[in-house]
Parts: structure tokens; sequence; C-alpha cells
């Protein structure tokens, strides 16, 4: 199957996920939205558990992917981090997935996958990867850092100043996951990263 039907069929079950509980949406319709047949749904995902699988892995992959372009986006290491938490607070808004993912707070709506990994009989390399463990909201806060630290501290840093830095990266994700929980007023997520890393990164 190409990539991109994959993809279409990701996309359909996202939108019916939208609309209803993850328990009402039926596989023969997210088939009939992509425009394949459950058959071609079962060859590529086996089940619809592999389904909530693949999906969470895919917007897992997502909300990483968006982390690696705000860290990209700006020179100074504050307006990086900055921009991290700022995604992160806006697409667990928008992404109920991803908000499931990043806090450990499934709702009943939501497929709840394991976070461990599944016996995987799948020749689909991509399901084989969904089939794989899932990240738990530690998980990202470790994987989230770890990018940070290793896109602040660049290629030839001393590695002396690295323990700092990721005690402020990780705070910064921190923060991010407390403004999911409980959105910030007036300002925002911004002002609060900026705020609190403003005797950190100094300079």
């Amino acid at each position: 199957m190409m990539p991109a039907a994959r993809e279409s069929l990701l996309d359909a079950a996202y939108t019916a996920l939208a609309r209803r509980p993850w328990s009402a949406v039926r596989m023969v319709d997210v088939a009939a939205a992509a425009g394949v047949s459950r058959q071609t749904l079962y060859n590529e995902f086996g089940s619809k558990e592999g389904l909530a699988r693949a999906l969470v892995r895919r917007e897992a992959d997502a909300y990483l992917a968006g982390i690696d372009r705000a860290l990209a986006t700006q020179s100074d290491a504050r307006e990086r981090l900055t921009a991290t938490a700022e995604w992160t607070a806006t697409l667990a808004r928008e992404n109920a997935l991803v908000r499931a993912m990043l806090t450990g707070c499934w709702s009943e709506r939501l497929p709840s996958p394991t976070l461990s990994a599944v016996p995987s009989s799948s020749a689909v390399p991509a399901q084989r990867r969904a089939d794989g463990p899932l990240p738990s909201p530690g998980d990202f806060v470790a994987l989230v850092r770890d990018r940070a630290v290793s896109v602040l501290s660049g290629p030839g840093a001393d590695k002396s100043d690295t323990p700092d830095l990721a005690r402020s990266c990780e705070l910064v994700v921190r923060l991010a996951l407390s403004c999911v929980a409980a959105p910030p007023g007036e300002g925002g997520v911004a002002d609060l990263v900026r705020s609190a890393l403003y005797r950190q990164l100094t300079g």
C-alpha cells in the first residue's frame, strides 16, 4: 500500500474521532471515507487497535516534528524555547490525542492503546513501528528536552554546561505541560517561559 493511502486512512480515522467517541468509530466507515475497501484497511493496520496505535504514533511524530521546527525558528535560545513551549500548548489545545499523550489523561472518547509494545505480525514497516512502544508523558519530556539541548548546545559545545541547559529545557517543557492542564491567563505561555528563563539563559 502506498504511504499516501495509509495517510488518507489515518486522516479518515482522525476526522471520525473528532465527530464521535472512538468506541463508535467503525472500521467500515473509516475505509469508506478513505475510498478503500475494509479489507485494505485491515491489511494495513491489522485491527482497530492497530489503527489506534498508528494514529497515536502519527500524532506523536507530528508533535515532535513541530518541536524540531520551533527549535529552528529563532537564533536566540530563549526564543527557541519559548516557541517550543507555545507549540506544545497550542497543539495540545487543538489536538485531543496530543493532549492525552502529553498529560496521560485519556478520556473515554479517545482510543487508549497500551504504551508498551504489542506483538506485531504486520508486514508493513510503519505498522511494525506503531506496534512498538508508544511514548509516555515522561518520555515526551525527555525527548523534547534532549532535542532542545542538542540544538541549543550546538556542535563542539562545552559539555560541562549541559546539565544546566538540560534543566532549563526540562523546565520549559514542564511549564508548557502545566499550561496544557491549566491554561495561563493574559500573556500566555510565552510570558511565563520568558520570565522563568530570564535568569537561567542570560547572554
